[in-house]
């Protein structure tokens, strides 16, 4: 199993110590069982923001290859997906525990899930600093 998730790409836009990086899903994705999870099954191309001090060396238009280490990939699924899901789960658990209607019970549980996602919003500079992309030149 690779240690690394990488995807090849193109310099779009650098900024200070920022590269956006626009990276596309290709052939290799089809056949990926994580393909899904990582947010490349559902759509032809994504922009990655890499933070990096040696951005100034990149240029738009440059081929590139944006890396992860698998982990990191884990941990950002996890997060997006895994966790979300248990509050879902667990606020219609709870409500149903409660004999709250059905219909209040499933916009608590959504409700649940959205205060998940602003959190994890509030505490973005925090998950961008544990999970660290790569960019290299090709």
């Amino acid at each position: 199993m690779a240690r690394r998730i990488e995807h090849s790409g193109e310099v779009v836009r650098v900024d200070g110590t920022r590269v956006s990086v626009r990276i596309e899903a290709q052939g290799a994705c089809v056949t990926c069982r994580a393909r899904e999870a990582c947010g490349m099954g559902e759509s032809k191309e994504k922009i990655v923001e890499v933070y990096t001090p040696h951005a100034a060396q990149f240029g738009v238009g440059e081929a590139v290859t944006v890396g992860v280490a698998r982990r990191m990939g884990v941990t950002a699924v996890v997060l997006a997906y895994v966790v979300p899901f248990f509050f879902l789960i667990g606020a219609l658990a709870f409500s149903a525990a409660l004999g709250i209607a059905e219909t209040i019970a499933a916009v608590t549980a959504l409700g649940a899930v959205a205060a998940w996602y602003l959190l994890l919003w509030l505490g973005r500079r925090k998950v961008e600093n544990t999970i660290h992309f790569t960019i290299t030149k090709r």
